[in-house]
Protein backbone atom coordinates (compact mmCIF):
# COMPACT_ATOMS: atom_id res chain seq x y z
CA UNK A 1 0.00 0.00 0.00
CA UNK A 2 0.60 3.72 -0.62
CA UNK A 3 0.45 4.95 2.87
CA UNK A 4 1.41 9.40 3.15
CA UNK A 5 2.09 10.34 6.75
CA UNK A 6 1.33 14.14 7.46
CA UNK A 7 2.54 15.95 10.36
CA UNK A 8 2.32 19.48 11.21
CA UNK A 9 5.92 19.51 12.26
CA UNK A 10 5.92 22.64 14.16
CA UNK A 11 6.41 21.33 17.81
CA UNK A 12 9.53 18.89 17.10
CA UNK A 13 10.97 22.57 15.20
CA UNK A 14 10.03 24.91 17.88
CA UNK A 15 9.95 23.65 20.91
CA UNK A 16 13.15 21.49 22.23
CA UNK A 17 11.43 19.25 24.73
CA UNK A 18 9.37 17.89 22.01
CA UNK A 19 12.59 17.24 19.96
CA UNK A 20 14.34 15.68 21.90
CA UNK A 21 11.33 13.41 22.14
CA UNK A 22 10.70 13.06 18.35
CA UNK A 23 13.98 14.52 17.20
CA UNK A 24 13.16 13.37 13.11
CA UNK A 25 9.55 14.64 13.87
CA UNK A 26 6.40 12.62 14.65
CA UNK A 27 5.94 11.51 10.96
CA UNK A 28 9.28 10.15 10.75
CA UNK A 29 8.69 7.78 14.18
CA UNK A 30 5.57 6.65 12.50
CA UNK A 31 6.92 6.02 8.94
CA UNK A 32 9.70 3.87 11.06
CA UNK A 33 7.27 1.26 11.65
CA UNK A 34 5.45 1.24 8.63
CA UNK A 35 8.39 0.11 6.42
CA UNK A 36 6.33 -3.03 4.97
CA UNK A 37 4.34 -0.37 3.14
CA UNK A 38 5.55 2.33 0.66
CA UNK A 39 5.77 5.10 2.89
CA UNK A 40 5.56 8.94 2.02
CA UNK A 41 5.48 11.86 4.46
CA UNK A 42 4.37 15.87 3.83
CA UNK A 43 4.27 18.36 6.86
CA UNK A 44 2.34 21.93 6.71
CA UNK A 45 5.11 24.36 5.02
CA UNK A 46 5.70 21.90 2.68
CA UNK A 47 4.05 23.74 -1.13
CA UNK A 48 0.78 22.70 -0.94
CA UNK A 49 1.61 21.17 2.53
CA UNK A 50 2.60 18.09 0.59
CA UNK A 51 -0.27 17.40 -0.29
CA UNK A 52 -0.09 17.78 -4.06
CA UNK A 53 -2.82 16.01 -6.40
CA UNK A 54 -0.55 13.33 -7.25
CA UNK A 55 0.44 12.59 -4.05
CA UNK A 56 -3.45 12.02 -3.03
CA UNK A 57 -4.17 9.97 -6.40
CA UNK A 58 -1.32 7.17 -5.38
CA UNK A 59 -2.79 6.88 -1.50
CA UNK A 60 -4.30 4.42 -0.12
CA UNK A 61 -4.13 5.74 3.38
CA UNK A 62 -3.48 9.41 4.72
CA UNK A 63 -2.47 9.56 8.28
CA UNK A 64 -2.74 13.03 10.34
CA UNK A 65 -1.49 14.31 13.27
CA UNK A 66 -1.70 18.43 13.89
CA UNK A 67 -2.06 20.08 16.76
CA UNK A 68 -1.07 24.33 16.52
CA UNK A 69 -1.60 25.34 13.41
CA UNK A 70 -4.65 23.58 12.36
CA UNK A 71 -6.23 27.33 10.86
CA UNK A 72 -3.23 27.12 8.76
CA UNK A 73 -3.98 24.07 6.30
CA UNK A 74 -5.75 25.93 3.02
CA UNK A 75 -9.56 25.11 2.95
CA UNK A 76 -9.60 24.03 -1.10
CA UNK A 77 -6.84 21.64 -0.20
CA UNK A 78 -8.87 20.31 3.17
CA UNK A 79 -11.65 20.04 0.46
CA UNK A 80 -9.28 17.97 -1.97
CA UNK A 81 -8.77 15.49 0.86
CA UNK A 82 -12.28 14.89 1.63
CA UNK A 83 -12.79 14.51 -2.19
CA UNK A 84 -9.87 11.92 -2.17
CA UNK A 85 -12.26 10.45 1.25
CA UNK A 86 -15.40 10.42 -0.48
CA UNK A 87 -13.91 8.48 -3.61
CA UNK A 88 -12.10 5.55 -1.03
CA UNK A 89 -8.89 6.83 0.53
CA UNK A 90 -8.41 5.90 3.80
CA UNK A 91 -7.95 8.42 6.62
CA UNK A 92 -6.30 7.83 10.18
CA UNK A 93 -6.71 10.69 12.09
CA UNK A 94 -4.28 11.10 15.66
CA UNK A 95 -4.22 12.78 18.90
CA UNK A 96 -5.20 16.53 18.59
CA UNK A 97 -6.62 15.95 14.43
CA UNK A 98 -9.61 15.87 16.45
CA UNK A 99 -9.35 19.78 15.96
CA UNK A 100 -8.24 19.18 12.09
CA UNK A 101 -10.21 20.95 9.13
CA UNK A 102 -10.42 17.68 7.24
CA UNK A 103 -11.92 15.87 10.87
CA UNK A 104 -14.42 18.68 11.65
CA UNK A 105 -15.39 18.99 8.16
CA UNK A 106 -16.13 15.15 7.76
CA UNK A 107 -18.34 14.78 10.84
CA UNK A 108 -19.88 17.84 10.69
CA UNK A 109 -20.03 18.64 14.34
CA UNK A 110 -17.33 21.02 16.53
CA UNK A 111 -15.55 17.78 18.05
CA UNK A 112 -14.46 19.31 21.14
CA UNK A 113 -13.45 17.46 24.45
CA UNK A 114 -12.41 18.06 28.04
CA UNK A 115 -8.43 17.87 28.20
CA UNK A 116 -5.80 17.89 30.57
CA UNK A 117 -1.69 18.07 30.36
CA UNK A 118 -0.51 16.46 33.86
CA UNK A 119 1.56 12.73 33.37
CA UNK A 120 -1.46 11.11 33.96
CA UNK A 121 -1.34 7.28 33.53
CA UNK A 122 -3.85 5.99 30.68
CA UNK A 123 -5.85 2.97 30.14
CA UNK A 124 -7.39 1.96 26.87
CA UNK A 125 -9.69 -0.64 27.02
CA UNK A 126 -10.75 -3.02 24.15
CA UNK A 127 -14.13 -2.83 24.06
CA UNK A 128 -14.35 -4.89 20.74
CA UNK A 129 -11.69 -7.86 20.09
CA UNK A 130 -13.15 -9.12 17.38
CA UNK A 131 -12.59 -5.94 14.93
CA UNK A 132 -9.35 -6.10 13.03
CA UNK A 133 -7.91 -2.89 14.33
CA UNK A 134 -7.37 -4.51 18.03
CA UNK A 135 -5.66 -7.87 16.22
CA UNK A 136 -3.08 -9.34 18.54
CA UNK A 137 -3.69 -6.75 21.46
CA UNK A 138 -4.66 -7.74 25.26
CA UNK A 139 -7.31 -6.25 26.59
CA UNK A 140 -5.87 -3.23 27.69
CA UNK A 141 -2.95 -1.33 26.56
CA UNK A 142 -1.20 1.12 29.56
CA UNK A 143 0.73 4.25 29.19
CA UNK A 144 2.20 5.20 32.03
CA UNK A 145 1.93 9.36 30.97
CA UNK A 146 -0.28 10.98 28.50
CA UNK A 147 -2.36 13.88 28.11
CA UNK A 148 -6.21 13.35 29.33
CA UNK A 149 -9.06 13.75 26.98
CA UNK A 150 -12.38 13.32 28.73
CA UNK A 151 -15.99 12.96 27.37
CA UNK A 152 -18.00 14.59 26.31
CA UNK A 153 -16.72 14.12 22.65
CA UNK A 154 -18.75 16.44 20.20
CA UNK A 155 -18.38 13.71 17.39
CA UNK A 156 -21.42 11.95 15.69
CA UNK A 157 -22.15 8.81 16.76
CA UNK A 158 -19.69 6.68 15.43
CA UNK A 159 -20.02 3.41 13.41
CA UNK A 160 -17.83 1.32 15.82
CA UNK A 161 -16.42 2.24 18.95
CA UNK A 162 -13.07 0.07 19.09
CA UNK A 163 -11.41 1.61 22.42
CA UNK A 164 -12.57 3.37 25.67
CA UNK A 165 -9.50 4.84 27.63
CA UNK A 166 -9.47 5.51 31.40
CA UNK A 167 -7.61 8.45 32.86
CA UNK A 168 -5.91 8.53 36.52
CA UNK A 169 -7.93 11.68 37.31
CA UNK A 170 -11.20 9.46 36.65
CA UNK A 171 -12.21 11.00 33.16
CA UNK A 172 -13.46 8.44 30.11
CA UNK A 173 -13.01 8.98 26.65
CA UNK A 174 -13.60 6.89 23.48
CA UNK A 175 -10.27 7.25 22.36
CA UNK A 176 -10.70 4.59 19.38
CA UNK A 177 -13.62 5.39 17.24
CA UNK A 178 -14.62 4.61 13.19
CA UNK A 179 -16.98 6.24 10.49
CA UNK A 180 -17.84 5.78 6.45
CA UNK A 181 -17.82 8.46 4.68
CA UNK A 182 -18.71 7.95 0.79
CA UNK A 183 -16.74 5.09 0.14
CA UNK A 184 -13.81 6.08 2.88
CA UNK A 185 -12.82 4.69 6.07
CA UNK A 186 -11.97 6.74 9.09
CA UNK A 187 -10.37 5.87 11.78
CA UNK A 188 -9.95 8.17 14.90
CA UNK A 189 -7.04 7.18 17.66
CA UNK A 190 -6.56 9.37 20.62
CA UNK A 191 -3.08 8.55 21.93
CA UNK A 192 -0.26 10.43 20.72
CA UNK A 193 0.28 13.93 22.87
CA UNK A 194 3.90 15.57 21.36
CA UNK A 195 5.88 15.81 24.36
CA UNK A 196 5.58 11.79 25.44
CA UNK A 197 7.28 9.12 23.59
CA UNK A 198 3.87 7.19 22.77
CA UNK A 199 4.75 6.27 18.85
CA UNK A 200 7.31 4.51 20.03
CA UNK A 201 5.14 2.06 22.26
CA UNK A 202 4.58 -1.44 20.13
CA UNK A 203 0.82 -1.80 21.43
CA UNK A 204 -0.13 1.43 19.91
CA UNK A 205 2.31 0.69 16.81
CA UNK A 206 0.52 -2.03 16.16
CA UNK A 207 -3.11 -0.37 16.21
CA UNK A 208 -1.94 2.00 13.81
CA UNK A 209 -0.54 -0.95 11.93
CA UNK A 210 -4.19 -2.70 12.13
CA UNK A 211 -5.75 0.50 11.57
CA UNK A 212 -3.79 1.33 8.13
CA UNK A 213 -4.94 -2.22 6.44
CA UNK A 214 -8.48 -1.96 7.83
CA UNK A 215 -8.60 1.68 6.80
CA UNK A 216 -6.67 0.68 2.48
CA UNK A 217 -8.28 2.48 -0.32
CA UNK A 218 -11.65 0.95 -1.31
CA UNK A 219 -11.54 0.11 -5.05
CA UNK A 220 -15.45 -0.40 -5.42
CA UNK A 221 -16.62 1.05 -8.66
CA UNK A 222 -18.47 4.50 -8.78
CA UNK A 223 -22.51 4.91 -9.06
CA UNK A 224 -23.78 6.62 -11.49
CA UNK A 225 -26.17 9.80 -10.24
CA UNK A 226 -28.33 12.22 -11.48
CA UNK A 227 -31.13 11.76 -14.48
CA UNK A 228 -30.63 8.47 -15.73
CA UNK A 229 -32.45 6.21 -19.14
CA UNK A 230 -34.66 2.78 -18.24
CA UNK A 231 -33.30 -0.16 -18.25
CA UNK A 232 -36.52 -1.29 -19.51
CA UNK A 233 -38.91 -0.43 -22.18
CA UNK A 234 -41.43 1.71 -20.43
CA UNK A 235 -44.91 1.48 -22.07
CA UNK A 236 -47.17 4.07 -22.51
CA UNK A 237 -50.12 4.73 -20.77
Amino acid sequence: MNILIWNEYRHEIENEEVRKVYPEGIHKAIASFLEEHHVETATLDEAHHGLSDENLNKTDVLIWWGHKAHDEVQDEICEKIKSHVLEGMGLIVLHSGHFSKIFKSLMGTTCNLKWREADEKERLWVVDPTHPITEGLNSYIELDKEEMYGEHFDIPTPDETIFISWFEGGEVFRSGVTFKRGKGKIFYFRPGHESYPTYYNKEIQRVIKNGVQWAKRNHAPTHDYGNVKPLEDISEK
